[in-house]
């Protein structure tokens, strides 16, 4: 049995879904601790995991409006909840994890935090997300058209965010090629409701939408002609409202499960948890990822490549007309799709941790200057 401090991004709740996965494989042979910033945070300890010790910390968050990450915003707001308690927070939990739980060895799903504490305590940090994909593989020319500037900038981020690790395993439905060292690509691990749910081919559509900048969505969704089941677009919902053939849904993870497996197709945005959710289930989507984020445009992109959806810039009758259309072709090639549950990653992830444990030097180590240094300590 081994201590493991395990560091959650708080930004998105795609992080803590994949996390909820690996802490319960990893909790049943060893002991973990869980650092976790934002609703991620109230997402884990509400399944249990606070059990294992979840410690709440600050992390920094990215500020959307329609649609779109407003960067100059997101500067402010990290500077200010930062000076008022984020940082000074952090130093309390790493004396206190210090002092207390010891760990041997970190797995970071795209956490600073506990990145650096490995860093200073000379542990091996093991990276376990979808992010690293940005960094550590090749893209072609499609997926990043138009884009290279803020493609450029957001590797130069991800390289900082965690500095050189010993191993990157990169949670991916496709598959770039990787052209730096101590990096293997795996299918995604999902959570138990969704490896129980048996995929049908239904006639309606699930709609996943937070931004409310596009006011003629509804009028679009239901020249549709098909039963469209909507998440996110109305807040404060006791429950469901149906205006003729769409049905607007406050959000339960049972409903959702259940709408999404028997679901014709979905139309989303361009995050990587649902994203890969509906290549399981065989589910072929329309996305429209967030103007400026990415990361969310490479996921739409490789989507589109690989013939299991669209991108789109905005949803408009146009072009959820030409998916409508595309859907025969598009359930054909996503009906390819097959993985063997969530073996590949955790068992991938097993074996690097024994090799880490053991003080056996990381894959390709000799290359690690390669990787530029770590990010700084910020609370020392």
């Amino acid at each position: 049995m081994a201590r493991i401090l395990y560091g959650v991004a708080g930004e998105g709740m795609g992080h803590a879904i994949r996390s909820r996965v690996i802490i319960d494989h990893l909790a049943r042979e060893h002991d973990v601790q869980v650092v976790v910033s934002g609703r991620a945070h109230d997402y884990l300890k509400a399944r249990e995991h606070d059990r294992l010790g979840v410690k709440k910390i600050w992390g920094l968050t990215i500020v959307y409006e329609d649609n779109t990450v407003r960067n100059l915003r997101t500067v402010l707001s990290n500077l200010r909840t930062g000076v008022l308690g984020g940082v000074p927070g952090n130093v309390k939990a790493y004396f206190e994890l210090v002092e207390a739980f010891r760990p041997e060895v970190v797995v970071t799903d795209f956490e600073t935090w506990s990145a650096i504490f490995a860093k200073r305590h000379r542990l091996p940090c093991i990276s376990v997300d979808n992010i690293q994909v940005l960094n550590r593989c090749e893209h072609p020319d499609e997926i990043i058209r138009g884009e290279r500037q803020a493609y450029l900038v957001g590797k130069g981020l991800v390289k900082a965010k965690l500095g050189p690790c010993y191993h990157y395993l990169i949670s991916t439905f496709f598959y770039p090629k990787v052209v730096k060292p101590r990096t293997t690509l795996h299918p995604p691990a999902f959570r138990p409701e969704i490896l129980a749910a048996k995929a049908e081919r239904g006639e309606h559509l699930v709609v996943y939408q937070t931004s409310t900048s596009n006011a003629e969505l509804p009028t679009i969704l239901a020249r549709s002609g098909l039963e469209c089941r909507i998440y996110g677009l109305r807040r404060d919902l006791a429950g469901d409202v149906r205006e003729g053939n769409l049905v607007y849904r406050p959000f339960s993870e049972r409903t959702f499960v259940e709408d999404l497996r028997t679901a014709r197709a979905v139309v989303s945005g361009g995050s990587f948890t649902l994203m890969s959710e509906a290549v399981y289930l065989h589910k072929p989507m329309l996305s429209v990822p967030v103007q400026r984020q990415i990361e969310q445009i490479m996921n739409a992109r490789w989507l589109e490549k690989l013939g299991y959806g669209m991108e789109a810039d905005h949803i408009t009758a146009e072009n959820l007309g030409a998916f409508l259309e595309r859907l025969p072709d598009l359930e054909r090639r996503i009906g390819e799709y097959r993985q063997d549950g969530n073996s590949d990653l955790l068992g991938s992830l097993d074996r690097v941790l024994a090799r880490a444990l053991s003080g056996a030097p990381a894959d390709g180590e000799d290359d690690a200057h390669d990787e530029g240094p770590a990010l700084e300590d910020p609370l020392l």
